[in-house]
């Protein structure tokens, strides 16, 4: 189940978009927080260059998640995205760490001096404009194109935003108050919020490598679906949900009447996989028919399963 041309397309250049906004910002940030002696604006520089690394995996995996199924990769290339957004985790992590360490040598040592506070104020609030727009532009066509990779990037924007934010008010702060000490304190801040964006990209990414079931709402789509043909089946069950890059793979076991014909149980699998494609985009769905049970086959009396309906379904489609 490949994405068409245009969201391939739609999806690259959302990628080499965050790359280019994220070169600008890292070039920035570093030459202010070198000059200003500031470790909270130099954290964001290093947040800053793992979102670089990031786009980069983020482009790598929407460009190769879209290639065709082959001989050795049968359900297609999907899971690349999840796993670039593992890589996006650990990345973050990484940074959050680096971030705290850094802050905490500011602290043991002693030596904290901050200058040019407006010129690190000013870069702070472009930044956090800059990518409070990104976010947006990347979330908006990850959730058109259902793509991980890009959710997973909109998201680490998203924090960058919150974190930029966090160090203009303490720069401001500092400015305010003249306690220099602020600055490696805010820088903790700062990490503490980008290891909570780190668990949530985790969830979000690694988890579905993990073959973990779809959303709760997702499932509850599906038994909506299979109610509205309560009338003409015995029961479903085994229902398997998981998901794969953008594909859902759904698959359950379908009771029928015994004497449903092979092209009376085709065109009813035929529907109802319609039916749930409507409600949940690129899902793969694969239905196993199973007769009823021995003791109905002749539907002379009611069935306990289904009632007076289950007879009339024999008749009908048998």
């Amino acid at each position: 189940m490949i994405q068409s041309p245009e969201v391939q397309r739609a999806k690259s250049k959302a990628a080499v978009f965050s790359i280019t906004s994220n070169s600008i910002l890292i070039i920035l940030k570093l030459i202010v927080g070198i000059m200003m002696q500031s470790v909270s604006v130099i954290s964001e520089a290093v947040h800053s260059g793992i979102d670089l690394v990031a786009a980069i995996i983020a482009w790598f995996s929407v460009r190769e998640s879209g290639k065709p199924a082959d001989d050795e990769h049968r359900f297609g290339h999907g899971k690349i995205e999840n796993v670039a957004g593992t890589i996006e985790a650990v990345l973050i992590f990484g940074a959050a760490f680096y971030i705290i360490w850094e802050a905490i040598h500011k602290l043991r040592s002693g030596t904290i001096a901050v200058e040019s506070l407006g010129l690190g104020a000013l870069v702070m609030l472009v930044s956090a404009v800059a990518n409070y727009f990104v976010s947006r532009y990347l979330l908006n066509v990850a959730i058109k194109t259902d793509s991980v990779a890009l959710e997973a990037d909109a998201m680490h924007l998203r924090t960058d935003v919150y974190t930029s934010v966090g160090v203009l008010g303490g720069l401001v702060a500092i400015k305010v108050t003249g306690i220099a000490m602020l600055d490696p304190i805010i820088a903790i801040v700062v990490a503490l919020m980008i290891i909570k964006a780190a668990w949530d990209l985790t969830k979000a990414a690694f988890f579905h490598i993990l073959d973990v079931k779809l959303p709760d709402d997702e499932e509850s789509l599906i038994h909506e679906v299979m109610e509205k043909y309560s009338n003409r089946i015995i029961e479903y069950h085994k229902l398997r949900t998981r998901k794969s890059g953008h594909i859902r793979h759904i698959d359950m076991h379908l009771v029928v009447p015994k004497q449903m014909t092979v092209e009376a149980g085709h065109a009813l699998t035929h529907q109802i996989t319609a039916d749930i494609e409507s409600c949940l985009a690129h899902s793969h769905i694969l239905v196993h028919i199973e007769p009823c049970p021995g003791e109905c086959e002749t539907c002379a009396v009611e069935c306990p399963k289904v009632g007076e309906v289950y007879s009339e379904s024999c008749q009908e489609l048998g």
